[in-house]
């Protein structure tokens, strides 16, 4: 079989303009977070097999990338380590080993790749990176509003337009279904089928909610006050339970909290479901005019930890889609110029000259390139010049060493400044306010 060059389906390589551009994203994002006091955390790229089996359910559990086992153990097939799936439950894990060396409550945060054996597609791969805030071992309100507002300040960090915060409760959620006399036992499918509201039309989620057993006036009547998109609607029905009233009394507690937030950016929208049955409180999720599907989502979790394998604390905690973010925009120049300086190489005897300025240069904390092509045309050389985005070119061409002097070239207006070479390095700091 011929050997290919690309990377592995499900995988991509990043040159230099777009590694800028992540990197950027990611550094925005985590000084967002640590001004909460969220904590880096880093976990090992691979688990324990047994730490990450069962913890996804069995679709999840199958997209688990395994590793067999090594050396001697080669021969048996078995695998006894996996690449991590997901930063949750690593988390569960270190709070489990590190407890007693944590404070509590524990706040972190963690951005790095996870690995999943999916079908790769149009936006889907099998490694990717993620972007999560978690606070473990708190029961207060105020920590599912500071994960609100730190999602919030990282989505601004990067750029993100007119977003909104969609939030609702499970317990709400919990209480329309005691308003409709929904069986408990069909509680869990019909959250299920309601969670596709915003994907396919009202008639069909009552179709598949009689489907899956619930009585047609009572499907119809549930899916018409929900995609009546009439908050107060719903507020009727849910004054009616204990549950609804406890899941409005949460909601309407999250909107007090995070009333700082520019107007219309939190809203109670009674549809929201998030489909995961591990969430215990409130819920939310970002949508934003310019980006296809929700750009961040998370909530609260109270026992997650514990079935995952840490200790039985109560958790909250968000997630930026920071992959569908970086994809779904043309910004490939944000991040910052490539170089400050770059120095084309016009001659044999300019070089002693050249290599010290860029020495000083870097010196003085600027990033400087000197041209290592063959070519000593003029052309090329400002061509490579543009090509590394630099701010300022250095010309030293024979005029310019009989004169001792340099051509600075500004690359952005064309505007060219002859200065004495030992003037040189100051000269080009001082543009960069040094």
């Amino acid at each position: 079989m011929a050997q290919t060059a690309e990377p592995p389906s499900g995988t991509r390589d990043f040159l230099a303009a777009e590694v800028r551009r992540r990197e950027h994203a990611f550094a925005s994002v985590r000084a967002a977070f640590e001004r909460y006091g969220f904590e880096p955390l880093q976990t090992p790229a691979f688990e324990r097999l047994e730490v990450l089996s069962g913890k996804y359910g069995d679709e999840g559990d199958k997209l688990i990338f395994k590793i067999l086992r090594r050396g001697e153990h080669a021969a048996s097939g078995e695998a006894d380590m996996a690449l991590r799936y997901d930063l949750t439950v690593p988390l569960a894990r270190v709070v489990a080993t590190h407890g007693n060396r944590l404070p509590m409550p524990y706040r972190r945060y963690a951005i790095g790749s996870v690995w999943r054996a999916d079908r790769p597609g149009k936006g889907r791969f099998r490694e990717f990176t993620q972007c999560d805030i978690d606070t473990v071992g708190s029961t207060s309100p105020l920590a599912d509003a500071e994960t609100l507002l730190a999602v919030n300040d990282g989505l601004v960090a990067l750029g993100v337009p007119q977003f909104r915060f969609e939030i609702n409760s499970r317990q709400a959620l919990h209480g329309l279904l005691d308003a409709y006399n929904v069986p408990e036992q069909l509680g869990g499918r019909v959250l299920i089928t309601l969670d596709k509201l915003d994907k396919i039309a009202p008639d069909a989620v009552a179709a598949e909610l009689v489907d899956r057993g619930l009585a047609r006036d009572i499907a119809t009547g549930l899916v018409a006050d929900l995609a009546a998109d009439d908050p107060d609607r719903v507020r009727k029905q849910l004054d009616a339970t204990e549950r609804g009233r406890a899941g409005l009394a949460e909601v309407d507690r999250l909107l007090r909290l995070t009333a700082s937030m520019p107007p219309g950016r939190v809203a109670f929208v009674p549809r929201m479901v998030r489909g995961l049955d591990y969430y215990t409180g409130p819920i939310f999720e970002v949508t934003s005019a310019g980006f296809t599907g929700s750009i961040a989502s998370g909530g609260r979790y109270d026992g997650l930890v514990g079935a995952l394998g840490g200790p039985d604390l109560p958790a909250c905690g968000g997630s930026i889609g920071i992959e569908r973010i970086l994809s779904q925009r043309d910004d490939a120049e944000q991040g910052g110029a490539g170089l400050d300086v770059a120095i084309p190489v016009l001659s044999e005897e300019s070089e002693p000259t050249l290599l010290a300025l860029a020495g000083e240069l870097r010196a003085g904390g600027l990033r400087v390139g000197v041209y290592l092509g063959s070519s000593g045309k003029m052309a090329k050389q400002l061509k490579w010049a543009n090509d590394q985005r630099a701010r300022f070119a250095v010309l030293l061409g024979a005029r310019e060493q009989a004169d001792n002097v340099v051509t600075v070239r500004d690359m952005h207006s064309g505007d060219q400044r002859r200065v004495p070479i030992p003037e040189a390095a100051t000269h080009l700091r001082e543009q960069f306010g040094g």
